[in-house]
């Protein structure tokens, strides 16, 4: 009888692949979210490729009992839509061996386009998808992208399939120009980990004034979450406090002088992270005079520590005889 899933394809409408096979190429955290993500929404997600076919049998066994393990360049014989969901430097080589002819190829990358996928025949369509959320394991992955935000760009059959994946997931679409991608990243980095990289250097400096870790990173969590819901409500400006929104130079200038002691980036965060915050407390309302103090003293801190990294070359002297 042949491949039932080859049939589907042959009756499809040459520019409509809705409702045909799902293929992922993939099998990381990323992959099984998105691939449980639809097979609980009813899409046909048929099978799953990665360079391990015990990875792919894995992560198919995650997504569903109908999903098969394939390599890549079996997943096109099978499939009319394939989401790439590897790392960014893999995408162009995982792309080159599916050996697609005709449907749709979207990739999960955040920093680029379509144009990522230039390797894939001229007659696919090609887009881009990326959800706005981390995700550390596959288990939490696809109830995490409930609701978050997917940045969508592409040809007009690719975007109208990202378009439904975000559906599926109640998401919020952001249309990204393939020359911001960069930028959307960046902020997604930085919404992500860097807020990440922020409480592991609070949790370094609570360390260092001789708390426990496990009972410094606990303490942290209430401000911390209390902190992002107050910008999520109310807005950054309306939700900053502390010693910057009040233009408290003599608490400032006391942790500059105690990040003296601490090795590593953690003074410079500090400093960078406190700069941006004055920019807040002035939209605030903080009076120029002490937002001009606040500047002063961050930025010869700046300075302070920037002559400091800096060496001058030591010239040769001959040894005195």
């Amino acid at each position: 009888m042949g491949d039932p899933y080859r049939l589907h394809l042959n009756l499809q409408d040459s520019n409509d692949f809705s409702g045909s096979p799902i293929g992922i190429a993939g099998a990381g955290r990323v992959a099984q979210a998105l691939g449980r993500l639809l097979a609980a929404h009813g899409e046909p997600v048929a099978c799953i490729a990665s360079r391990s076919i015990e990875h792919a049998r894995k992560a198919a066994a995650f997504i569903g009992y109908s999903v098969r393990a394939v390599s890549y360049s079996e997943i096109a014989r099978h499939t009319g839509r394939i989401l790439i969901a590897v790392s960014d430097s893999a995408i162009e080589s995982v792309a080159s061996a599916l050996d697609m002819q005709t449907g749709i190829v979207l990739h999960t990358c955040g920093n680029c386009g379509p144009e990522a996928l230039r390797i894939v025949s001229g007659g696919v369509f090609r887009g881009a998808i990326h959800p706005l959320q981390t995700i550390s394991d596959p288990g939490t992955g696809a109830a995490a992208l409930h609701g978050a935000a997917f940045a969508i760009s592409g040809d007009g059959p690719a975007v109208a399939w990202a378009e439904q994946i975000a559906r599926a997931a109640n998401g919020r679409i952001l249309r990204i120009p393939d020359e911001r991608r960069p930028l959307y990243h960046a902020a997604a980095v930085m919404a992500s980990n860097y807020v990440t990289a922020l409480l592991s250097a609070a949790q370094t400096l609570l360390i260092a004034a001789d708390v426990n870790p496990d009972d410094a990173l606990a303490a942290l969590g209430p401000i911390a979450r209390s902190s992002l819901d107050n910008v999520l409500r109310q807005g950054p400006v309306a939700a900053l406090t502390g010693p910057i929104e009040r233009g408290d130079v003599s608490t400032i200038s006391s942790h500059l002088a105690a990040l003296k002691e601490i090795p590593g980036p953690i003074p410079s965060l500090y400093r960078a992270a406190g700069l941006q915050a004055l920019e807040l407390a002035r939209k605030k309302g903080l009076c120029a005079e002490r937002a001009a103090a606040t500047e002063r003293l961050l930025e010869a801190s700046l300075q302070y520590e920037a002559s400091l990294e800096y060496q001058a070359p030591v010239e040769y002297q001959a040894p005195v005889v």
